[in-house]
């Protein structure tokens, strides 16, 4: 495809179920759930809170007063919570669409009760999860999607996250930390769609990445989680030269909605893939790398104690 992706593209969604994770009022999950809803689909919000998931549904629906919409509380770093979330989900029947969209970005340095990397265990290990137990659902749909979202950031990373993720080796740096995990939801994608086609499945795995979007991700990662007058100053600067969390939902949209082969990776059509009109883009040799894919897939399994598909 060589042609930009406009919201005006995407196909009507009725009868078609997507749950979409980090669904925070104004981010990209929250515009994500937002056009999926005003199209007709069945969405599910999943958030850490319960209050600002909710607060989300009252936004959506106070815009698209006949959306059909429900809540799912799930933090992705706790995997003991992924798994609570993955069974309540079970009422929701055949999934068509899962949107791995929640994350962090740049934390200080924090492990999770597992043990793991903050960074990586809320923008990998837990959405990896998720995925595998929801899977069933994917597949009783007939035609499942998985959605990853990344980030150009995946291109600073330099070696795939392949180290025991319960260790603390080394110097912890927040912003390569996060580079790889965003590496690592590439490798995912890849390796997943590869496992599904070679297993039959009738679901396929697709990446997006936002550019660089105004949202309150950025300004904390930016700020350090930093609050006042500092992080005031960011979020107007970071405002003035991003696009809005709205037109950074459009790549995820696209990999939602349009008619596209697994293994493909949506993002912006302008200049350094910043922000526009979204189309399908590279992504570098590393993510490509189906070694460093298949072994991203094995530690993880056995990090989450976890075998699919």
């Amino acid at each position: 495809m060589s042609r930009d992706w406009h919201v005006d593209d995407m196909p009507d969604q009725s009868g078609r179920t997507v749950l979409v994770t980090g669904c925070t009022a104004g981010g990209l999950g929250f515009h994500t759930a937002l056009e999926l809803a005003r199209r007709g689909a069945r969405v599910v919000l999943a958030g850490r809170s319960d209050d600002k998931v909710a607060d989300a549904e009252r936004q959506i629906t106070d815009e698209v007063p006949t959306a059909e919409l429900s809540r799912l509380v799930v933090d992705l770093a706790d995997l003991s919570s992924v798994r609570r979330a993955a069974a309540h989900a079970g009422a929701v029947g055949p999934i068509h669409c899962l949107v791995n969209n929640a994350g962090v970005m740049a934390t200080p340095e924090k492990r999770t009760p597992d043990g793991f990397e903050l960074q990586l265990a809320t923008n990998h290990l837990g959405p990896f999860l998720l995925t595998g137990l929801l899977l069933p659902q994917l597949v009783a749909s007939g035609d499942g999607r998985v959605v990853a979202v990344s980030s150009q950031m995946h291109r600073v990373a330099r070696r795939p996250p392949l180290e025991d993720p319960r260790s603390q080796t080394g110097r912890y740096r927040r912003w390569p930390a996060y580079a790889r995990s965003k590496l690592a939801n590439l490798l995912f994608t890849f390796e997943l769609d590869r496992r599904c086609r070679a297993a039959g499945l009738p679901v396929k795995a697709l990446a997006a990445h936002p550019g660089y979007a105004g949202t309150h991700l950025v300004v904390n990662g930016q700020a350090g989680g930093l609050g006042g007058p500092v992080a005031s100053i960011l979020h107007a600067a970071n405002r003035a030269i991003s696009q809005s969390a709205a037109a950074g939902a459009l790549p995820l949209l696209m990999a939602a909605t349009d008619d596209l082969p697994g293994s493909t990776y949506c993002g912006p059509s302008g200049a350094a893939e910043a922000r526009g009109a979204p189309r399908l883009v590279g992504c570098t040799s590393l993510a490509r790398d189906e070694q460093a894919q298949q072994a991203l897939w094995e530690l993880s399994e056995r990090a989450v104690a976890l075998d699919y598909p």
